[in-house]
């Protein structure tokens, strides 16, 4: 019985290994350039396109060492279940590049270097396009914006027209009455604000916070806080 469950072992050369590493490697490197390229996002983490690279080559290496043997594997999905992993994952493109490197390093590991090369190159070639398509323009520049705002007894609102100067669109949030500040009455407002140029950035809080009544100006890209 327990020669049905565990069937014969391929042994591999050397060189056999190390290429197979090898390939891993260059696949790994070639989607760790193509995230860094691609990335537009704010948390960009170099980290992150390291781990890549290993990723594939160790995920190589694990399929080297279960080759066809199913008890190897079973003892494999054992000792990976005692591992905790604690890192939130928060782009759904970070994902996509996780499984892209486990898929790779396989193919490379049980020796299908052509599927690992032709795709990486094919599935790359559309990861790069999706990037620059309209598709993928949309909520780039949307921010989080929060200050705190003094009326003093007025009714006029004179941030809206810097909003309007800087922003495609804005949509308020929050408001709300956190009580005095600095001996006067303030209002908290929180805007999700679309803005027609994230390297105009420093020039929209400038003016904002030349408004006479406004403090304490904030502007966050994490869509956590949306």
């Amino acid at each position: 019985m327990l020669q049905n469950f565990q069937s014969f072992s391929v042994s591999l050369s050397v060189a056999e290994i190390l290429f197979n590493i090898t390939v891993a490697l260059a696949c790994g490197y070639f989607i760790s350039w193509l995230y860094k390229f691609t990335y537009k996002g704010q948390g960009y983490s170099n980290a992150f396109v390291n781990s890549m690279i290993l990723l594939s080559m160790i995920t190589a290496l694990v399929l080297m060492v279960i080759g066809n043997n199913l008890a190897r594997a079973f003892g494999l999905v054992g000792a990976m279940s005692i591992i905790r992993f604690r890192t939130a994952v928060k782009e759904t493109q970070d994902i996509i590049f996780i499984f892209f490197s486990l898929a790779v390093g396989m193919a490379a590991g049980v020796g299908y270097h052509l599927i690992a090369i032709t795709g990486t190159l094919f599935i790359g070639l559309w990861l790069y396009l999706l990037s620059n398509s309209p598709l993928s323009a949309n909520g780039q520049n949307v921010y989080l914006l929060q200050f705190y705002y003094s009326p003093n007894g007025e009714n006029k609102t004179p941030y809206v027209q810097i909003l309007k100067k800087y922003c495609k669109k804005y949509e308020t949030i929050n408001v709300k009455s956190p009580g005095e500040r600095n001996g006067d009455n303030v209002i908290e407002l929180s805007y999700s604000v679309d803005l027609k140029s994230k390297e105009k950035n420093d020039a929209f809080i400038r003016d904002l916070s030349n408004i006479k009544g406004i403090q304490n100006i904030n502007l966050f890209y994490d869509t956590e806080l949306f």
